[in-house]
């Protein structure tokens, strides 16, 4: 089974307008139209089995409308959806405990997209929150390809967020996800500070421009353990990402560990 653990779907009409918006802002071809249909033929062209959708809050009242449609997206085949929330929320305890009662298995946070620091303290009180309530945490690392003026998630502040959210406590289960290989286009960063944490890098985004033995010292530094497939369609093309991963100078265990096992165990309940 393959999973990509990272991609992107918007509501129909809100597509047509932030997919050339954001394709413009970064510079980059979509491979998608951006819609959970045009997510789904992309992903079942490419041969993966399961989507993961990943939405933003990118501010407070957005809150209802983005869960509602995560929610939707859990009821299509092959579709699995995390929640949202922006760290200026007016209850992030109430609506954490929503998103858990909705059923979603996690939030996803986007330093950049939310003008907040990844170690600030509203972060660390979602990542708690979201953890008590038995949530994965996804979050944005490194360069934001369309916002680089200011990195919010480098990783010297994602250690600091992860030492204050675990209180210097190593977890025993990793359930926080770094997007981008855990730092986009910051990897020597990332093999500095974040590397043998308990906490998986997912690999969105950095086929087009790391090469492949960068990656594989990543993965090698990190353990493919730990490593998750992602392809951040619309704006990677899953079918090259899941032939990049195969290319690699890994064992076969590792590719699969990578393509899907270790997916597997983060969505067990949720895939069929």
């Amino acid at each position: 089974m393959i999973i990509d653990t990272h991609t992107h779907a918007f509501p129909d009409a809100l597509a047509a307008k932030t997919i050339p918006m954001l394709a413009a802002k970064a510079d980059v071809n979509p491979h998608t139209d951006g819609t959970a249909a045009g997510l789904s033929a992309a992903m079942q062209i490419a041969g993966v089995d399961i989507a993961v959708v990943l939405p933003v809050v990118t501010k407070p009242s957005q809150f209802a409308s983005v869960n509602a449609f995560a929610a939707e997206l859990n009821k299509r085949n092959g579709l699995i959806s995390f929640g949202g929330i922006h760290p200026d929320d007016e209850d992030i305890p109430a609506h954490v405990a929503e998103i858990a009662a909705m059923g979603l298995p996690g939030i996803k946070i986007h330093p950049d997209y939310q003008g907040v620091f990844i170690d600030d303290e509203r972060y660390i009180r979602i990542a708690r929150e979201a953890l008590r309530h038995g949530l994965y945490i996804v979050t944005h690392a490194g360069v934001d390809d369309g916002f680089p003026e200011c990195v919010h998630c480098p990783p010297e502040r994602a250690v600091r967020f992860l030492d204050q959210v675990y209180e210097g406590r190593e977890p025993a289960e990793p359930r926080i996800i770094f997007a981008h290989g855990g730092g986009n286009r910051q990897f020597s960063e990332v093999r500095k500070h974040l590397a043998g944490r308990n906490v998986y890098f997912d690999l969105s985004f950095i086929f087009a421009y790391a090469d492949a033995e960068k990656i594989t010292e990543l993965i090698r530094a990190h353990g493919a353990e730990r490593i998750l497939f992602a392809s951040d369609c619309p704006w990677g093309d899953p079918a090259e990402g899941i032939r990049f991963v195969r290319s690699l100078t890994l064992s076969d265990a590792e590719k699969e560990m990578i393509l899907g096992a270790n997916a597997q165990r983060i969505f067990a309940k949720y895939i069929p």
